[in-house]
């Protein structure tokens, strides 16, 4: 029951990460400025919180994995968005077996995790997308547009990150106490927000 709670919890918030890319179809649409950066720091902090419910190697990239797939299903298949997220998922996935294995509490080593996976996954995309799968948009904007998204906008995401992965970790630590004291509880209440998440996926 613990891993299967665990592992549920990781699938819920991996849709959530979905969800909210889903929806930030709408800041690209816009043009809002640096939309990735907005999107990336909140997948961060579900990244962090799912490494302090269960801190072990591959949970972030589980997540990432679900979030492209949740995408995937309820989205535009934009396939530049779609690697962007799981090169997310990777990067962290790294960055946090490296420094954060066995960590009981957060600090300095979950802020560098998450400062140091969102600027390599930032440069990993944008190197992979341009030079790899030579997407069109990316090849037209050759190297200039490489620099920036690594720059400028990964050095934003990282520091947004570095925060946010910290808090998250908090988060899923305290939450990981209170189901270990309610697992039935945190089971049911897991597995009903997988429902509700991929429901509202379907219709918003």
């Amino acid at each position: 029951m613990k891993i299967a709670k665990s592992w549920m919890w990781i699938l819920a918030l991996g849709s959530l990460w979905g969800l909210a890319e889903v929806a930030g179809e709408g800041l690209w649409a816009k043009s809002i400025p640096f939309a990735s950066v907005w999107l990336s720091a909140f997948a961060f902090f579900l990244m962090g919180a799912g490494r302090g419910l269960i801190n072990k190697p591959g949970t972030s990239t589980a997540m990432g994995a679900t979030a492209a797939l949740f995408k995937l299903a309820n989205a535009a298949p934009y396939f530049c968005h779609l690697l962007g997220i799981v090169m997310l998922g990777l990067a962290f996935d790294a960055a946090a077996t490296l420094w954060m294995k066995n960590e009981k509490k957060a600090g300095g080593k979950s802020a560098l995790s998450g400062f140091v996976g969102a600027f390599t996954g930032y440069a990993a995309f944008a190197l992979i997308i341009t030079y790899v799968v030579r997407f069109r948009p990316w090849v037209r904007g050759g190297l200039p547009m490489v620099l920036h998204h690594i720059f400028v906008s990964g050095t934003l995401a990282a520091v947004a990150s570095a925060v946010l992965v910290y808090l998250g970790f908090r988060l899923g630590l305290s939450g990981n106490s209170i189901s270990e004291r309610q697992p039935r509880w945190a089971f049911a209440g897991a597995l009903a927000l997988l429902a509700v998440l991929w429901t509202l996926g379907r219709v918003i």
